[in-house]
């Protein structure tokens, strides 16, 4: 068996990942716009999203371990890395090696685009809270009164007309 398997499952990760930035990249407007039933259908999509490519990283993993046992190789140890560096020669090392980066370059992407859409969100937990925190202050804050802690001047109580002649 060829690596043509592991390509094109690895293709089709591409295609997913790609799918799952531009769900990224909406919710990152989303959050922006501070949209929160769309950004819980957003949710369900993106759990979708990886629910798929979940089970296509499955049937890559697949294909390594058979392309492996094919191969008379251990499964456990076979990497797509390995069969491109020791196994694979000519356009087939080239095809994978492309999608490979290909793939590595969407995670990347979509590593930085959660990271941001992770700061927006705390930013916008933090704004939430700053404004209850206005809304409800605490009891400890409020001075109306004289305070316990407060001291009373010990000196003479005595005003200018009691004075003693």
């Amino acid at each position: 068996m060829s690596v043509q398997n592991i390509i094109k499952h690895l293709t089709k990760l591409i295609e997913l990942h790609d799918s799952l930035l531009q769900v990224s990249q909406n919710k990152t407007e989303i959050l922006k716009d501070n949209k929160i039933d769309a950004l819980q259908k957003l949710l369900v999509q993106e759990q979708k999203h990886v629910q798929a490519i979940n089970q296509i990283e499955q049937k890559r993993i697949d294909a390594v371990a058979n392309w492996a046992n094919e191969n008379n190789l251990d499964p456990k140890a076979i990497t797509v890395s390995t069969i491109i560096e020791d196994y694979t020669t000519g356009a087939d090392q080239q095809q994978l090696e492309q999608v490979t980066l290909k793939l590595a370059e969407q995670l990347m992407d979509i590593r930085r685009q959660e990271d941001l859409n992770k700061q927006l969100t705390k930013q916008s937990l933090q704004f939430v809270q700053l404004s209850l925190d206005m809304m409800q202050p605490s009891i400890k804050n409020i001075n109306y009164g004289k305070s316990k802690n407060q001291s009373e001047p010990t000196a003479s109580k005595r005003s200018a007309f009691d004075s003693k002649a």
